[in-house]
């Protein structure tokens, strides 16, 4: 498998429960030879996160450093509504949107309908990724997930940390063995990333590369190998 060399959902301080600047995670990401580097901070319904105005200024942030590419997104909930816990205003002003569900502002209402809710978020175009789709708290059904991520032209994220936190991802292993199998199928791609809290987890991504290796997941859809192919994955120049 090539080198990996996008990492795109990490956090900052922002975040409320994170703890490195964005200068400390990009210089985090040129340690580890990243050239794309994410933020996804979280959106309202994760307790002591940003207030949403904090997207209205991103265009001043530099869009390199160190030689890193820095992109600027936004790691929205999934209600159980089927909604988005951030306004389409406050989208708008994002280069790309990652969709998770949390269990701090969702509860779990079986597989079907879980799956459903994040279908219906997947249709806003912004949305590029849904994070850590692994968990049996909030159990998925794998084949319509992938069909919507297809039909959308959204990725799946396979997600470094959950490997690390098995006890709390309930079945997050096989559930990713399940979930290659479909993105396989329906030529889904996948995104890897750490979804780092702190700088020394950016681009920390071993754990997931040995086990996409391990199953012989097909390279050709694994989007963060490749600078050119992501960014224009996610709809940015």
């Amino acid at each position: 498998m090539k080198k990996i060399i996008a990492d795109i959902h990490t956090h900052t301080i922002v975040s409320g429960h994170a703890y490195g600047t964005i200068r400390e995670n990009a210089r985090a990401a040129a340690e580890q030879g990243l050239q794309v580097l994410g933020f996804a901070e979280h959106a309202p319904g994760i307790p002591g996160t940003c207030d949403p105005f904090y997207y209205n200024n991103l265009q001043v942030i530099p869009k390199e450093i160190d030689g890193v590419r820095l992109i600027f997104g936004s790691e929205i909930n999934i209600l159980n509504t089927g909604e988005l816990s951030l306004e389409q205003r406050w989208i708008d002003k994002l280069d790309f949107a990652i969709i998770g569900i949390h269990r701090e502002c969702y509860h779990d209402v079986g597989r079907e309908a879980n799956t459903e809710n994040v279908i219906n978020c997947m249709k806003n175009p912004k949305v590029k990724a849904v994070s850590h789709p692994d968990d049996d708290h909030t159990p998925l059904d794998y084949e319509r997930l992938a069909q919507g991520a297809k039909e959308y032209g959204v990725a799946l994220e396979f997600n470094n940390s959950s490997l690390m936190k098995t006890h709390v991802r309930w079945n997050c292993v096989e559930n990713y063995k399940t979930m290659l199998k479909y993105c396989e199928k329906y030529r889904v791609p996948i995104v890897i990333d750490s979804d780092a809290h702190d700088p020394s987890a950016v681009g920390k991504l071993d754990m997931a590369k040995n086990f996409i290796e391990s199953v012989g997941f097909d390279e050709r859809l694994i989007l963060s190998v490749d600078k050119d192919k992501i960014l224009s994955f996610l709809g940015i120049k």
